[in-house]
Order: structure tokens, then C-alpha cells, then sequence
């Protein structure tokens, strides 16, 4: 079952956040959420088995350029996550698709997303959803 999440849910999606993104903290994720889940521009939605919250994905609208668009605003997978032992399930196809529809009835016209160049599984996981690939870059950043 999927379902969009409310404010009580800020916790069970930080937890998912922090399993994809290890490099922070539950706090630090628990704020965040709270603070999306407030915002019009984003949405997160929870993948359940049971009363279990076994999945994730945030979206949200960007109206910058997003590499490989025609239009603005246009939706934007942030993030996407499911426990391991609940993939190859239909459950990551199921969040985006619900994302998809999100960015719909906001007025998008197309949705995007990213991965970094040497994650494979995230480049299998966006092809197999659908997503064609735009670009490939390397970003730079120097210090002053």
C-alpha cells in the first residue's frame, strides 16, 4: 500500500531517508520531512507492508533547468528507497508512479531525476521506471 505522508509520519520517513543517505543524522532527516511535509512544492510517499513503512520516495517541483526539459515547473524524484528485502516487488514503481501523479496535478508536464555516473543499480532502477537518461556531467567546484 502506498500512501502520501502527514506530519505524524515524519519519523518513519526520516528512518528510510537516513538507510539511503547514511551520512546524516535521524534528527537531522526528522526535521527535514517535517518541513516538506509542510510545503506544497514537495511530497513524500510511503510504501507500507502492514502497519511497516518498507519504503520511500520525495519529490518535489523545480523550477530551475532541470538538464533534458522543455518545461517548467517540473517534478523531481529527490529520492528513492526500499528496504532490501521488499525490492524487485513492484513497490519502487508504485512511489513513483504516485510521485508522477503528484507532479501532475501540480501542472507538470514532465518529471526528472538523477543519480551519480557510478551508481549502476540507481541508473538500472531509473531506466527499468521508465526514465531516459538526458546527460551526463561532471561537476567541479573550487575553493576561494
Amino acid at each position: 500500500m502506498i500512501q502520501q505522508a502527514k506530519q505524524q509520519d515524519a519519523l518513519a520517513a526520516a528512518t528510510l531517508a537516513l538507510l539511503l543517505w547514511p551520512n546524516h543524522t535521524i534528527e537531522e532527516f526528522t526535521e527535514e520531512m517535517e518541513k516538506l511535509l509542510t510545503e506544497d512544492s514537495a511530497a513524500i510517499f510511503l510504501a507500507y507492508d502492514h502497519d511497516n513503512a518498507i519504503g520511500f520516495a520525495q519529490c518535489q517541483l523545480r523550477t530551475d533547468y532541470v538538464e533534458g526539459t522543455d518545461s517548467s515547473p517540473v517534478g523531481y524524484l529527490e529520492g528513492l528507497f526500499v528496504k532490501e528485502g521488499y525490492r524487485q516487488q513492484g513497490y519502487a514503481r508504485q512511489l513513483v508512479e504516485r510521485c508522477e501523479q503528484w507532479a501532475k496535478e501540480k501542472g507538470c508536464l514532465e518529471f526528472a531525476s538523477d543519480c551519480e555516473m557510478h551508481n549502476e543499480e540507481s541508473l538500472q532502477v531509473h531506466l527499468q521506471l521508465g526514465f531516459t537518461e538526458a546527460n551526463r556531467i561532471i561537476c567541479f567546484t573550487k575553493k576561494l
